[in-house]
Protein backbone atom coordinates (compact mmCIF):
# COMPACT_ATOMS: atom_id res chain seq x y z
CA UNK A 1 0.00 0.00 0.00
CA UNK A 2 1.38 3.56 -1.07
CA UNK A 3 2.11 6.34 2.10
CA UNK A 4 -0.49 8.45 1.97
CA UNK A 5 0.98 12.47 1.22
CA UNK A 6 0.63 15.28 2.93
CA UNK A 7 2.43 18.48 1.49
CA UNK A 8 2.52 21.77 3.42
CA UNK A 9 3.15 24.56 1.48
CA UNK A 10 4.92 27.48 3.13
CA UNK A 11 7.41 26.94 6.14
CA UNK A 12 6.55 30.50 8.19
CA UNK A 13 4.52 30.75 11.03
CA UNK A 14 1.20 28.91 9.69
CA UNK A 15 3.42 26.00 7.67
CA UNK A 16 5.04 25.09 10.50
CA UNK A 17 1.81 25.14 12.80
CA UNK A 18 -0.22 23.14 10.52
CA UNK A 19 3.02 20.63 10.09
CA UNK A 20 3.17 19.96 13.78
CA UNK A 21 -0.83 20.13 14.58
CA UNK A 22 -1.40 17.58 11.93
CA UNK A 23 1.57 15.18 12.38
CA UNK A 24 1.03 15.29 16.24
CA UNK A 25 -3.13 14.26 15.56
CA UNK A 26 -3.01 11.64 13.21
CA UNK A 27 0.09 10.84 14.58
CA UNK A 28 2.00 9.50 11.67
CA UNK A 29 -0.54 7.35 9.95
CA UNK A 30 -4.26 7.91 7.84
CA UNK A 31 -6.59 4.65 7.27
CA UNK A 32 -4.08 2.21 7.83
CA UNK A 33 -1.27 4.07 5.67
CA UNK A 34 1.80 6.23 6.62
CA UNK A 35 1.81 9.59 5.79
CA UNK A 36 4.34 11.13 4.35
CA UNK A 37 4.91 14.64 5.23
CA UNK A 38 6.41 17.16 2.67
CA UNK A 39 7.49 20.76 3.81
CA UNK A 40 8.10 22.88 0.61
CA UNK A 41 9.24 26.78 1.06
CA UNK A 42 11.51 29.30 -1.37
CA UNK A 43 13.43 29.78 1.59
CA UNK A 44 16.08 26.78 2.83
CA UNK A 45 14.21 27.24 6.49
CA UNK A 46 12.70 28.66 8.68
CA UNK A 47 12.63 33.21 8.23
CA UNK A 48 11.21 34.80 11.04
CA UNK A 49 9.35 37.26 9.04
CA UNK A 50 8.27 39.68 12.27
CA UNK A 51 11.52 40.19 13.30
CA UNK A 52 13.00 41.40 10.30
CA UNK A 53 13.69 44.79 12.02
CA UNK A 54 16.90 42.83 13.94
CA UNK A 55 18.91 42.70 11.45
CA UNK A 56 18.20 45.82 9.86
CA UNK A 57 19.29 47.19 13.45
CA UNK A 58 22.05 44.76 14.42
CA UNK A 59 23.41 41.36 12.84
CA UNK A 60 21.12 38.85 14.78
CA UNK A 61 20.11 35.70 12.59
CA UNK A 62 16.66 35.26 12.24
CA UNK A 63 16.60 31.93 9.86
CA UNK A 64 16.18 28.52 11.59
CA UNK A 65 17.31 25.36 9.88
CA UNK A 66 14.34 23.15 9.23
CA UNK A 67 16.87 20.32 11.39
CA UNK A 68 16.42 22.18 14.29
CA UNK A 69 12.76 21.16 14.99
CA UNK A 70 12.18 18.29 16.65
CA UNK A 71 8.98 17.59 14.90
CA UNK A 72 10.75 18.08 11.43
CA UNK A 73 12.02 14.05 12.08
CA UNK A 74 10.96 12.09 9.26
CA UNK A 75 9.56 15.31 7.12
CA UNK A 76 10.68 16.07 3.93
CA UNK A 77 11.74 19.57 2.69
CA UNK A 78 12.07 20.62 -0.12
CA UNK A 79 13.17 23.76 -1.64
CA UNK A 80 11.04 25.69 -3.89
CA UNK A 81 8.40 28.21 -5.01
CA UNK A 82 4.60 26.21 -5.49
CA UNK A 83 3.24 27.54 -9.09
CA UNK A 84 -0.11 25.28 -9.24
CA UNK A 85 -2.16 23.47 -7.91
CA UNK A 86 -3.71 21.07 -9.55
CA UNK A 87 -7.67 20.05 -8.23
CA UNK A 88 -8.30 17.64 -10.68
CA UNK A 89 -5.17 15.92 -10.55
CA UNK A 90 -3.95 16.53 -6.71
CA UNK A 91 -1.05 17.38 -7.55
CA UNK A 92 1.26 20.29 -7.35
CA UNK A 93 3.57 22.28 -10.01
CA UNK A 94 6.42 23.86 -8.50
CA UNK A 95 9.74 25.23 -9.68
CA UNK A 96 12.94 23.96 -7.13
CA UNK A 97 15.79 25.68 -6.59
CA UNK A 98 18.31 25.29 -9.69
CA UNK A 99 14.67 26.63 -11.60
CA UNK A 100 13.53 22.97 -12.77
CA UNK A 101 9.88 22.76 -13.14
CA UNK A 102 8.47 19.09 -10.62
CA UNK A 103 5.24 18.33 -9.33
CA UNK A 104 4.25 15.86 -6.11
CA UNK A 105 0.87 14.19 -5.74
CA UNK A 106 -0.87 14.92 -3.00
CA UNK A 107 -3.91 13.05 -0.62
CA UNK A 108 -3.79 16.20 1.97
CA UNK A 109 -2.26 19.35 1.30
CA UNK A 110 -2.57 22.92 3.54
CA UNK A 111 -1.99 26.20 2.17
CA UNK A 112 0.04 28.23 4.63
CA UNK A 113 2.24 30.88 2.45
CA UNK A 114 1.37 33.40 4.77
CA UNK A 115 1.77 37.61 3.86
CA UNK A 116 4.36 40.09 2.26
CA UNK A 117 4.64 43.49 3.31
CA UNK A 118 3.81 45.80 1.26
CA UNK A 119 5.55 47.91 -1.20
CA UNK A 120 5.59 50.96 -2.20
CA UNK A 121 5.32 52.09 -5.91
CA UNK A 122 9.19 52.03 -7.65
CA UNK A 123 9.03 55.55 -8.24
CA UNK A 124 8.51 56.76 -4.05
CA UNK A 125 12.61 55.60 -3.40
CA UNK A 126 13.30 54.57 0.45
CA UNK A 127 13.79 51.09 1.23
CA UNK A 128 10.74 48.64 2.27
CA UNK A 129 11.48 46.29 4.72
CA UNK A 130 10.27 43.43 3.27
CA UNK A 131 13.12 40.77 3.57
CA UNK A 132 16.59 40.02 4.51
CA UNK A 133 18.00 41.53 2.03
CA UNK A 134 16.64 44.59 2.18
CA UNK A 135 16.96 44.63 6.25
CA UNK A 136 20.98 43.96 5.70
CA UNK A 137 20.58 47.33 3.36
CA UNK A 138 19.11 49.42 5.57
CA UNK A 139 21.51 48.26 8.83
CA UNK A 140 24.53 49.33 5.95
CA UNK A 141 22.85 52.34 5.09
CA UNK A 142 22.31 53.96 8.65
CA UNK A 143 25.85 52.58 9.88
CA UNK A 144 27.58 54.30 6.97
CA UNK A 145 25.61 57.51 7.58
CA UNK A 146 26.64 57.72 11.17
CA UNK A 147 30.15 56.98 9.85
CA UNK A 148 30.24 59.92 7.76
CA UNK A 149 28.30 62.31 10.18
CA UNK A 150 31.60 61.49 12.66
CA UNK A 151 33.67 63.91 10.22
CA UNK A 152 31.09 66.30 8.38
CA UNK A 153 31.50 69.59 9.36
CA UNK A 154 28.22 70.73 8.39
CA UNK A 155 25.51 71.28 11.23
CA UNK A 156 22.65 70.63 8.70
CA UNK A 157 23.92 67.56 6.81
CA UNK A 158 25.41 65.60 9.89
CA UNK A 159 21.58 66.28 11.32
CA UNK A 160 20.77 64.93 7.94
CA UNK A 161 22.86 61.83 7.98
CA UNK A 162 21.54 61.47 11.93
CA UNK A 163 17.94 61.16 11.20
CA UNK A 164 15.57 58.12 9.67
CA UNK A 165 11.77 58.19 8.92
CA UNK A 166 9.61 54.97 9.12
CA UNK A 167 6.57 55.13 7.14
CA UNK A 168 4.18 53.43 8.13
CA UNK A 169 3.10 53.01 12.05
CA UNK A 170 1.22 49.78 12.03
CA UNK A 171 3.12 47.35 15.32
CA UNK A 172 5.60 46.56 12.54
CA UNK A 173 6.49 50.65 12.14
CA UNK A 174 6.60 50.98 15.78
CA UNK A 175 8.51 47.79 16.58
CA UNK A 176 11.25 49.18 13.75
CA UNK A 177 11.21 52.78 14.81
CA UNK A 178 11.76 51.86 18.47
CA UNK A 179 14.52 49.06 17.55
CA UNK A 180 16.17 51.30 15.00
CA UNK A 181 16.36 54.82 17.45
CA UNK A 182 17.88 52.79 19.81
CA UNK A 183 20.15 51.45 17.09
CA UNK A 184 21.06 54.29 16.29
CA UNK A 185 22.06 56.15 19.59
CA UNK A 186 24.03 52.76 20.63
CA UNK A 187 26.13 53.19 17.39
CA UNK A 188 26.48 57.02 17.73
CA UNK A 189 27.81 56.99 21.26
CA UNK A 190 30.26 54.67 19.94
CA UNK A 191 31.63 56.68 17.60
CA UNK A 192 32.04 59.82 19.45
CA UNK A 193 28.84 61.95 18.50
CA UNK A 194 25.91 62.68 20.62
CA UNK A 195 23.03 60.01 21.19
CA UNK A 196 21.04 62.84 21.46
CA UNK A 197 21.23 64.10 17.78
CA UNK A 198 19.76 61.21 16.39
CA UNK A 199 16.21 61.78 15.04
CA UNK A 200 13.88 59.66 13.97
CA UNK A 201 10.61 59.72 12.73
CA UNK A 202 7.64 57.42 13.12
CA UNK A 203 4.75 58.48 10.22
CA UNK A 204 1.65 57.40 11.27
CA UNK A 205 -1.73 57.83 8.69
CA UNK A 206 -3.86 58.17 11.81
CA UNK A 207 -4.69 60.39 14.83
CA UNK A 208 -3.29 58.35 17.02
CA UNK A 209 -1.45 55.12 17.47
CA UNK A 210 -2.59 51.00 17.86
CA UNK A 211 -6.54 52.07 16.73
CA UNK A 212 -7.10 48.82 17.34
CA UNK A 213 -7.46 49.66 20.95
CA UNK A 214 -8.96 52.66 23.45
CA UNK A 215 -6.87 55.62 23.37
CA UNK A 216 -5.47 55.42 26.46
CA UNK A 217 -3.18 52.10 25.06
CA UNK A 218 -1.96 54.69 21.75
CA UNK A 219 -1.00 57.61 24.40
CA UNK A 220 1.50 54.81 26.53
CA UNK A 221 2.71 53.91 23.26
CA UNK A 222 3.62 57.23 22.16
CA UNK A 223 5.46 58.34 25.68
CA UNK A 224 7.25 54.62 25.35
CA UNK A 225 8.34 55.81 21.97
CA UNK A 226 9.36 59.16 23.02
CA UNK A 227 11.31 57.63 25.86
CA UNK A 228 13.51 55.59 22.74
CA UNK A 229 13.73 58.63 20.77
CA UNK A 230 10.94 58.37 18.49
CA UNK A 231 8.78 61.29 17.31
CA UNK A 232 5.78 60.19 16.06
CA UNK A 233 3.89 62.34 13.23
CA UNK A 234 0.15 62.14 12.97
CA UNK A 235 -2.09 62.35 10.38
CA UNK A 236 0.89 62.31 8.16
CA UNK A 237 1.88 59.78 5.36
CA UNK A 238 5.02 59.77 2.96
CA UNK A 239 4.32 60.16 -0.32
CA UNK A 240 8.07 59.60 -1.97
CA UNK A 241 11.42 59.65 -0.89
CA UNK A 242 13.97 61.52 -3.16
CA UNK A 243 17.57 63.02 -2.89
CA UNK A 244 17.20 62.38 1.36
CA UNK A 245 13.99 64.40 1.17
CA UNK A 246 10.84 62.75 2.18
CA UNK A 247 7.96 64.44 1.16
CA UNK A 248 4.60 64.27 3.07
CA UNK A 249 1.01 64.51 2.08
CA UNK A 250 0.80 67.82 3.12
CA UNK A 251 3.22 69.11 1.23
CA UNK A 252 6.04 69.38 4.19
CA UNK A 253 9.45 67.66 3.56
CA UNK A 254 11.76 66.05 5.69
CA UNK A 255 15.59 66.03 5.10
CA UNK A 256 16.69 62.53 6.35
CA UNK A 257 19.34 59.90 5.08
CA UNK A 258 17.07 56.64 5.19
CA UNK A 259 13.37 56.11 4.62
CA UNK A 260 12.19 52.80 5.54
CA UNK A 261 8.73 51.70 4.41
CA UNK A 262 6.80 49.24 6.71
CA UNK A 263 2.76 50.58 5.25
CA UNK A 264 1.30 46.56 6.21
CA UNK A 265 0.86 43.41 4.58
CA UNK A 266 -0.87 41.92 1.49
CA UNK A 267 -1.75 38.38 1.27
CA UNK A 268 0.86 36.15 -0.36
CA UNK A 269 1.05 37.32 -4.07
CA UNK A 270 1.95 33.89 -5.20
CA UNK A 271 -1.81 32.53 -4.29
CA UNK A 272 -2.92 34.38 -7.31
CA UNK A 273 -1.00 31.76 -10.06
CA UNK A 274 -2.11 28.89 -7.92
CA UNK A 275 -5.62 28.35 -9.24
CA UNK A 276 -7.17 28.46 -5.82
CA UNK A 277 -10.37 30.54 -5.58
CA UNK A 278 -10.19 33.64 -3.59
CA UNK A 279 -11.67 36.40 -2.12
CA UNK A 280 -11.18 40.06 -3.80
CA UNK A 281 -8.46 40.82 -1.57
CA UNK A 282 -6.35 37.97 -2.60
CA UNK A 283 -6.91 35.81 0.05
CA UNK A 284 -8.24 32.31 0.01
CA UNK A 285 -11.77 30.99 0.20
CA UNK A 286 -12.32 28.38 2.63
CA UNK A 287 -15.35 27.24 4.26
CA UNK A 288 -15.71 27.62 8.53
CA UNK A 289 -13.38 24.25 8.80
CA UNK A 290 -10.34 25.65 6.65
CA UNK A 291 -11.24 23.78 3.51
CA UNK A 292 -10.75 25.38 0.55
CA UNK A 293 -13.50 25.50 -1.40
CA UNK A 294 -13.97 22.88 -4.73
CA UNK A 295 -10.55 21.14 -3.68
CA UNK A 296 -11.24 18.05 -1.81
CA UNK A 297 -8.37 17.25 0.49
CA UNK A 298 -7.52 20.99 0.35
CA UNK A 299 -6.97 23.54 3.38
CA UNK A 300 -5.73 26.60 4.59
CA UNK A 301 -5.25 28.55 7.23
CA UNK A 302 -2.91 31.87 8.32
CA UNK A 303 -2.30 35.39 6.79
CA UNK A 304 -3.18 33.74 3.32
CA UNK A 305 -6.65 32.39 4.31
CA UNK A 306 -10.13 34.36 4.40
CA UNK A 307 -11.56 32.53 7.60
CA UNK A 308 -14.63 33.83 9.20
CA UNK A 309 -16.30 33.17 12.22
CA UNK A 310 -19.92 31.59 11.19
CA UNK A 311 -21.54 32.65 14.51
CA UNK A 312 -20.79 36.03 13.97
CA UNK A 313 -18.78 36.90 11.05
CA UNK A 314 -15.87 38.68 12.25
CA UNK A 315 -13.21 37.22 9.71
CA UNK A 316 -9.26 36.23 11.29
CA UNK A 317 -6.69 39.49 11.13
CA UNK A 318 -3.58 38.82 9.17
CA UNK A 319 -1.52 38.52 12.71
CA UNK A 320 0.37 35.75 14.77
CA UNK A 321 -1.89 35.55 17.41
CA UNK A 322 -4.88 34.18 14.96
CA UNK A 323 -2.85 31.14 14.57
CA UNK A 324 -2.75 29.80 18.66
CA UNK A 325 -6.58 27.99 17.33
CA UNK A 326 -6.67 27.74 13.82
CA UNK A 327 -3.34 25.67 14.03
CA UNK A 328 -5.04 23.08 17.16
CA UNK A 329 -8.00 23.64 15.46
CA UNK A 330 -6.57 22.48 12.15
CA UNK A 331 -5.02 19.39 13.12
CA UNK A 332 -8.93 17.90 15.07
CA UNK A 333 -10.63 18.76 11.18
CA UNK A 334 -8.14 17.29 9.34
CA UNK A 335 -8.60 13.95 11.97
CA UNK A 336 -12.37 14.18 11.80
CA UNK A 337 -12.49 14.85 8.02
CA UNK A 338 -10.10 11.19 7.35
CA UNK A 339 -12.03 9.42 9.93
CA UNK A 340 -15.42 10.49 8.29
CA UNK A 341 -16.73 12.30 11.59
CA UNK A 342 -18.48 16.43 12.05
CA UNK A 343 -15.19 18.52 12.33
CA UNK A 344 -15.04 21.35 14.27
CA UNK A 345 -15.85 25.01 13.06
CA UNK A 346 -13.74 28.33 13.10
CA UNK A 347 -14.26 30.27 16.22
CA UNK A 348 -12.64 33.70 16.86
CA UNK A 349 -10.44 33.50 19.46
CA UNK A 350 -11.67 34.08 22.82
CA UNK A 351 -9.28 37.04 24.01
CA UNK A 352 -8.08 40.09 21.93
CA UNK A 353 -4.27 40.13 22.66
CA UNK A 354 -1.92 42.28 21.36
CA UNK A 355 1.76 42.33 22.42
CA UNK A 356 4.78 45.23 21.14
CA UNK A 357 8.51 45.12 21.35
CA UNK A 358 9.72 48.50 21.84
CA UNK A 359 13.90 47.68 22.33
CA UNK A 360 15.33 45.41 25.11
CA UNK A 361 13.18 45.45 28.38
CA UNK A 362 10.95 47.49 26.57
CA UNK A 363 7.41 46.60 25.69
CA UNK A 364 3.18 46.72 25.45
CA UNK A 365 0.74 44.07 25.62
CA UNK A 366 -2.56 44.86 25.61
CA UNK A 367 -5.39 42.03 26.82
CA UNK A 368 -9.55 42.85 26.34
CA UNK A 369 -12.40 40.00 27.17
CA UNK A 370 -15.45 40.33 29.21
CA UNK A 371 -15.19 44.67 29.03
CA UNK A 372 -12.18 44.32 30.73
CA UNK A 373 -8.87 45.87 29.57
CA UNK A 374 -5.31 45.02 30.76
CA UNK A 375 -2.46 46.81 30.00
CA UNK A 376 1.62 45.36 30.88
CA UNK A 377 4.18 47.39 30.14
CA UNK A 378 7.93 47.97 30.90
CA UNK A 379 10.29 44.39 31.05
CA UNK A 380 7.45 42.04 31.92
CA UNK A 381 6.07 42.96 28.65
CA UNK A 382 8.90 42.78 26.76
CA UNK A 383 9.50 39.00 27.74
CA UNK A 384 5.77 38.08 27.03
CA UNK A 385 6.54 39.63 23.44
CA UNK A 386 9.44 37.41 23.29
CA UNK A 387 7.66 34.16 24.68
CA UNK A 388 5.15 35.25 21.74
CA UNK A 389 7.82 35.49 18.86
CA UNK A 390 9.12 31.96 20.34
CA UNK A 391 5.89 30.20 20.42
CA UNK A 392 5.04 31.58 17.06
CA UNK A 393 8.34 30.01 15.17
CA UNK A 394 7.93 26.91 17.39
CA UNK A 395 11.21 27.41 19.35
CA UNK A 396 9.91 25.44 22.27
CA UNK A 397 9.66 22.41 20.33
CA UNK A 398 13.29 22.48 18.46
Amino acid sequence: MSDFTCIIIGGGHAGLAALKAIKETTRGAANGRRIRFVLIDKQPGHVRKVLLFRPAVGEEEITIPWKHYGFSEGVEFVQGMVTFVDREEKQIRYTDAQGKDARIRYDLLVVAVGSVVRQPDADQGGISLTDQQNAAAIRKRWRANLRQAVGETNPKKRKQLMTAVVAGAGISGIETSAELALGMQKEASSLGLNPSDISVYLLSGQERLFTEGPRKVGRKLDRILSECGVTVLYNRKATREEAGVVTLDNGDRLETSLCIWTIGLIPNPALRTMGLPLAPNGQVLVDESYRVQGAPGVYSIGDCARIVDPKNGKAALMRCAELATQEHRLGKIVMADLEGRPAPVHKSAPLDLFCIGLGENRGLVWGHKWGFHMIITGKPAWKFRNAAWNAGSKLRWR
